[in-house]
């Protein structure tokens, strides 16, 4: 499968990184295991996670998916050398002092995700959220210091907008501190005010490697839900309800004739659009099973036309 650069990290991907959101929750430790693998099989290299996934869950602390991923790392010796592996900090983790993006937290935030993945580093540590009470120059000084260390390799930042990371830019230059060289933004094709527009406009100009998460709108670009009976389908069904409108309705039905077309499926069809996307290095997408997977093995060289790009660019 074709790498591609991810923004000026030195780290080359394949053009879809797994979301390692559901390992430990919608997806069993066998079936997380087995996903993993399937992933890998259809040559993929890069996973992401969180330290606070699956937080959310009911009996759950925050943990689970590195947890799951180390366990995967350890039972299949050499495979981590093939794995560009992500995880985040700054998520709220069970307590205020485990939050936000101090100096003092990201230091013993990855030291505690290392002891999860059970690896000696981090390929990419991203910034989870912007943290209005932390100046920039302390969290990037934190993070030159586990660059230095070897811990980590490059840093990124997730939900931050335009102006965030315009400043967090031009503090690393004031300071020569490292620069946030990979953004993780909410974008498919349906959501697309978050990142279009400034946001994308500086990834561009200035090199950002972007991973997009979200990338299927929660399954609803996958077909799945095309009315507010099917919401009860799987536990995101709650999530769908907000794209049951007339522009999400003719979104599904331009995917479907594109799908038809290709002989593929919906949501092949919008990752492929995100793919093919200026100012995308790789959108990234959730499976609960191996058929999901091998999907996004079709979606990856799955290749649209100009006017099929166009006409779902234009909804």
């Amino acid at each position: 499968m074709q790498l591609r650069h991810l923004g000026k990290t030195g780290i080359d991907i394949a053009p879809l990184v797994f979301g390692g959101n559901v390992l430990g929750w919608t997806a069993d430790e066998k079936t997380s295991l087995a996903i993993l693998d399937a992933f890998i099989d259809q040559g993929f290299n890069a996973i992401d996670t969180a330290d606070v996934y699956s937080a959310w869950v009911p009996g759950h602390q925050g943990g689970e998916s590195e947890t799951l991923l180390g366990k995967w790392f350890a039972s299949r010796p050499g495979l981590r050398d093939k794995v560009a592996l992500f995880t985040k900090v700054g998520m709220r983790l069970g307590s205020d002092e485990k939050q936000g993006l101090k100096a003092k937290w990201i230091v013993q935030a990855v030291e505690d995700s290392l002891r999860r993945l059970q690896t000696d580093r981090i390929d990419l540590y991203f910034s989870h959220q912007f943290d209005a009470g932390t100046p920039a120059q302390e969290t990037l000084g934190a993070y030159a210091k586990l660059l230095e260390a070897g811990k980590i390799r490059a840093i990124g930042a997730s939900n931050f907008n335009a102006g965030q990371l315009a400043a967090s830019l031009e503090v690393a230059r004031e300071h020569k501190l490292p620069s946030y060289q990979v953004l993780q933004p909410e974008y498919n094709l349906y959501d697309r005010g978050n990142y279009e527009g400034a946001l994308r406009d500086l990834c561009i100009k200035e090199h950002i490697g972007v991973v997009t998460y979200y990338s299927l709108a929660s399954g609803f670009l996958t077909g799945k839900y095309r009315s507010k009976e099917d919401l009860g389908k799987s536990v995101r069904g709650g999530r769908i309800d907000k794209y049951l409108d007339a522009r999400g309705l003719a979104l599904l039905k331009t995917l479907d004739q594109v799908a038809e077309a290709h002989r593929a499926q919906p949501g092949e069809v919008a990752l492929a659009w995100l793919i093919a996307r200026e100012g995308v290095t790789a959108p990234i997408a959730s499976a609960t099973s191996v058929a999901q997977v091998q999907s996004f093995g079709r979606a990856a060289q799955l290749t649209l036309s100009p006017g099929e790009l166009a006409a779902l660019t234009a909804l």
